[in-house]
C-alpha cells in the first residue's frame, strides 16, 4: 500500500500551476481545465521540427527578404546576442537575402569527425560525397544562420546534443578584412549569433554541426508550429 499523501503538484509553485492553467485554456477555451479532468481533452508536445539520423540533423527554414540590418534588430528583440563580427556580416554587402525560398538544411555533427579531419575543406568535401533523396548538399546562403538562430532555442540545440550551429556558407570578411561564417551558438550567458573566423585549413572543435543546404525545394512546405497544443481526444 502506497502510504505517500504528497500532492503531485508539491514540487511546483502557484506561478507555475497558474500558467498550466492559462496554457490549458488559451487553447482549449475557458473550461478547457475542466475538460481535460473529465477526460475530453489531451494535452500534447508538437512534433519536433528537426530529426536526427546517424550524426546527421535535418530541417526546413524559409527566407522572408529580412536584411542582415533588420536581423540584427530581430533577433535582439528575441534576447539573442549578436556579437559585433555578426553585426559586420550582416552590414556586408556580401550578404544577400532572398524571399519565399524554402531550404532543407543538413547539419553534420562534429563527432562525425576525428579531430585530425574536422578542418574546413575535409568537412565541405565529405559533405560533397554525401547524398540525400539523390540530392547532394550545397552551400548555403548566408542568411541561415540567422533563420537557424530564430527557429531554435538554446534548449533545442542542447537537445540537439549541440553547442553550436555554424553555416557553411562563402566566407564573408568582416570589418576588418578577416574571412567569417555566421553561427548560433548558446553560451553560458544566453543564445548568440556569432561570426567564426573561416580559412580552408581552419579546425574545429566536435561541440557544434556543420549546416549544408540541400537543391531548394518549394515555399510550399510550410514551417511546423512549435507550441503545446491541446487536441480533443476523439
Amino acid at each position: 500500500m502506497n502510504t505517500n499523501t504528497e500532492f503531485a503538484s508539491a514540487g511546483y509553485t502557484a506561478g507555475q500551476l497558474n500558467a498550466l492553467i492559462k496554457m490549458i485554456r488559451a487553447q482549449a477555451g475557458e473550461d478547457g481545465v475542466e475538460r481535460f479532468l473529465r477526460g475530453e481533452v489531451t494535452i500534447s508536445l508538437p512534433p519536433r521540427t528537426w530529426t536526427e539520423q546517424d550524426g546527421v540533423i535535418r530541417f526546413s527554414v524559409t527566407s522572408d527578404g529580412t536584411t542582415g540590418k533588420q536581423w540584427i534588430g530581430r533577433l535582439q528583440n528575441k534576447n539573442y546576442r549578436v556579437g559585433d563580427y555578426a553585426k559586420s556580416i550582416l552590414l556586408s554587402p556580401d550578404f544577400k537575402p532572398t524571399s519565399e525560398i524554402t531550404t532543407e538544411i543538413v547539419v553534420l555533427g562534429g563527432k562525425l569527425f576525428t579531430d585530425k579531419d574536422r578542418v574546413t575543406k575535409k568537412i565541405r568535401a565529405y559533405a560533397e560525397s554525401l547524398t540525400f533523396e539523390n540530392r547532394k548538399p550545397v552551400t548555403p546562403n548566408a542568411e541561415i544562420a540567422c533563420l537557424i538562430r530564430e527557429k531554435f532555442t538554446d534548449k533545442d540545440l542542447e537537445e540537439m546534443g549541440l553547442y553550436w550551429i555554424v553555416a557553411m556558407h562563402d566566407p564573408i570578411k568582416d570589418s576588418v578584412g578577416d574571412p567569417r561564417l555566421l553561427d548560433a551558438d548558446r553560451l553560458d550567458d544566453g543564445g548568440w549569433l556569432s561570426a567564426l573566423w573561416d580559412g580552408p585549413d581552419g579546425r574545429w572543435s566536435g561541440s557544434g554541426g556543420f549546416a549544408f543546404a540541400l537543391p531548394q525545394v518549394s515555399s510550399f512546405f510550410s514551417r511546423f508550429r512549435e507550441f503545446l497544443f491541446v487536441s480533443p481526444i476523439s
